[in-house]
């Protein structure tokens, strides 16, 4: 079995898992997360490939982390995570990239994400559950965070922070490409 096939099947159980441990039927989540009821199917069959959007809006309306819908196995005391070993979640039209490094345990858990943006590449984000909060550490290079319609130029070395309950954007600007950590903090609830 390849990885890939292997990365569906998790996914696909574990959205059956917290969508029946939710007491949601297909339709209902379909409904809340706007994701079709046929894609839904398919994804718990461990068929198709779902973007990265829908796993946000089903990680969002299961009320759990976007890892929790992707890992398969309990999490170790300490994990160490390569860049390498992960696969891309979101892929730009420039070569920019975002991958889901690890989410924290607990009730409240933390998603660390790490990102690349190539000048003028986006990446917009619908509003998350209330409660989200994002930060974002630009390391290399440069970018504009728009935040409900408002632009925030963040530089290496420069730390935002924002409540991620509102339509928000990630936008590489200057001459070389963005690198940066972003945190997902979720507030506390099911896991």
């Amino acid at each position: 079995m390849t990885e890939t096939e292997t990365a569906l099947r998790t996914l696909a159980h574990n959205v059956r898992t917290a969508r029946t441990r939710a007491g949601l039927s297909l339709d209902e989540l379909g409904r809340r997360a706007k994701v079709s009821k046929g894609a839904l199917v398919g994804l718990e069959k461990a068929q198709g490939n779902p973007n990265f959007a829908t796993l946000v809006r089903l990680a969002d309306t299961l009320g759990i982390s976007v890892s929790a819908l992707m890992e398969g196995s309990p999490e170790q005391r300490v994990r160490v995570v390569s860049a390498d070993a992960v696969m891309p979640l979101w892929k730009g039209e420039r070569g920019g990239e975002a991958r889901l490094m690890l989410t924290t345990g607990g009730p409240a858990a933390t998603e660390v994400w790490r990102w690349t943006l190539e000048p003028g590449e986006e990446y917009p984000s619908h509003p998350h559950q209330t409660g989200v909060t994002e930060t974002v550490s630009v390391t290399v290079g440069e970018m504009i965070l728009v935040v409900d319609g408002t632009e925030y130029p963040v530089a290496a070395g420069q730390t935002a922070t924002f409540d991620a309950d509102t339509t928000h954007t990630y936008r590489g600007t200057g001459t070389e490409t963005c690198h940066l950590i972003m945190t997902v903090h979720l507030p506390p609830g099911p896991a």
